[in-house]
């Protein structure tokens, strides 16, 4: 390959050249808009969700690019690109149709990789936002210490980007950071000199004047956990939201958080926080009068599997049984016999599957993946099966459950397509092939 004989430098140096080429391409859209960056290793997505439809509760007009959708004022479409940033040309083309449809904000997922990429070249943001940050995808990195220079890296891009002038004001920079999480002290140090905004300290609507750091947290001890959604505080007063698990009170108060260091009001912010809705193939339910349960979930990495099993202890169940995989493409191949452990022990029957294998061995994977079940009880073909076609492992987990089980199919959400080797990807959604499987079952 051509890469193996020039220097890093030079890739460097071309992916920032195409990124200032796209913004001048079409016209430096995110200069109209006010643009928010959310990074972070889990909860991007449906923070990006959340966050946009709680502007959307307060009147505003907003467009979006997640891993789950797109979004541009009323239209929204799902994100078949297997990407959770898109390239350079695309992203910029995309807030130039938000301009257009007159959207007033953009909310960017903004992945570490896309980072590295300079996919953020061209972009002005205004928010910066970390939702957490642990041990994953960090293969592609090299390391950890990588992984999180590079979320370091937009952090200190936004601190020492101009602030722009909408509608005669000008827009200063801010940062919302989870303070639960053990890496926010690396991302706090980014940005000495910035003014905080503790809880209760933020300013009235229309007030923000100056950059800010918003730190928030989740008080544990006072969420109130339920199959119906979940009850917590914030800035001292009560708020419920139907989506379900810890995970996503820590979404929704992220979501809130961005509310706030953008100016609008306690009761406007608590108000829209209500108004959350599930967002597509996190926690989905899949329903055709069967008398147990089926969740199709996104969780692909150990701390969302973790969040996923703490939230499904809401649901009465009697078995459960896990339908899951590991993608490949250089991806975490570390991350393989942690999910199979953890499968292991929390699932009474565990179906090893294809996920999205790109050019690696797909059997490989599910080996890997496998194996980490080893010494927590499961006995092949028993309680454990290594099922190459995901077809047929979803039909198996449906055939296999009974009155009062849980059927949990993860590690691909609501995606529309699988990606496999040479770049292509063919159609693929769990949600309607467990579907299928359950109305086969139901007929006989």
């Amino acid at each position: 390959m051509i890469r193996n004989f020039l220097p890093e430098y030079f890739f460097e140096f071309y992916h920032w050249s195409l990124a200032k080429i796209a913004a001048i391409f079409y016209g430096f859209p995110s200069q109209q808009l006010i643009v928010i960056g959310i990074t972070g290793t889990s909860g991007k997505s449906t923070t990006v969700q959340f966050l946009g439809q709680m502007l959307e509760a307060a009147g505003k007009k907003v467009g979006w690019a997640s891993t789950v959708s797109f979004k541009v004022g009323d239209h929204e479409w799902i994100n078949d690109k297997k990407m959770t940033m898109l390239g350079r040309f695309q992203t910029q083309k995309l807030l130039r149709q938000m301009v257009t449809e007159g959207c007033e904000y953009a909310i960017v997922e903004t992945s570490s990789q896309g980072v590295v990429q300079s996919r953020h070249v061209g972009l002005n943001f205004d928010v910066a936002v970390l939702t957490n940050l642990s041990p994953e995808h960090i293969e592609s990195h090299g390391g950890f210490e990588n992984y999180k220079k590079a979320k370091g890296k937009f952090f200190s891009f936004v601190a020492k980007s101009r602030n722009k002038t909408l509608k005669g004001k000008e827009i200063h920079k801010s940062f919302v950071v989870n303070i639960d999480n053990e890496h926010a002290p690396y991302f706090l140090a980014l940005l000495e000199g910035v003014g905080t905004l503790r809880p209760g300290s933020g300013p009235s609507e229309g007030e923000k004047e100056e950059e800010s750091i918003v730190e928030f947290f989740v008080d544990e001890k006072e969420v109130k956990l339920s199959a119906s959604g979940s009850e917590f505080s914030w800035e001292e007063r009560p708020v419920f939201i139907k989506p379900l698990g810890l995970y996503n009170v820590y979404n929704a108060v992220a979501a809130a958080s961005v509310m706030k260091a953008l100016g609008f009001s306690t009761q406007n912010i608590i108000e829209a926080m209500k108004k959350i809705k599930t967002v597509p193939g996190r926690m989905e339910t899949v329903s055709e009068g069967q008398n147990f349960t089926v969740i199709v979930d996104f969780a692909f990495e150990p701390n969302a599997m973790r969040g996923l099993y703490e939230t499904i202890k809401l649901f009465p169940h009697n078995k459960i049984i896990h339908v899951l995989g590991s993608c490949g493409g250089g991806r975490d191949a570390a991350r393989r016999p942690i999910l199979g452990k953890m499968a292991g022990e929390k699932a009474d029957v565990v179906i090893v599957t294809n996920e999205d294998p790109y050019d690696d061995d797909p059997q490989e994977i599910i080996d890997q993946v496998a194996d980490g079940t080893r010494g927590t009880g499961k006995t092949e073909n028993q309680n454990l099966f290594r099922i190459l076609d995901r077809h047929e492992a979803i039909y198996q987990a449906i055939n296999l459950a009974g009155t009062g089980d849980l059927v949990l199919i993860t590690g691909k959400g609501s995606e529309p397509v699988m990606a496999v080797a040479d770049g292509k990807t063919i159609p693929w959604d769990d949600r309607e092939v467990a579907r299928s499987a359950l109305k086969k079952k139901l007929a006989v």
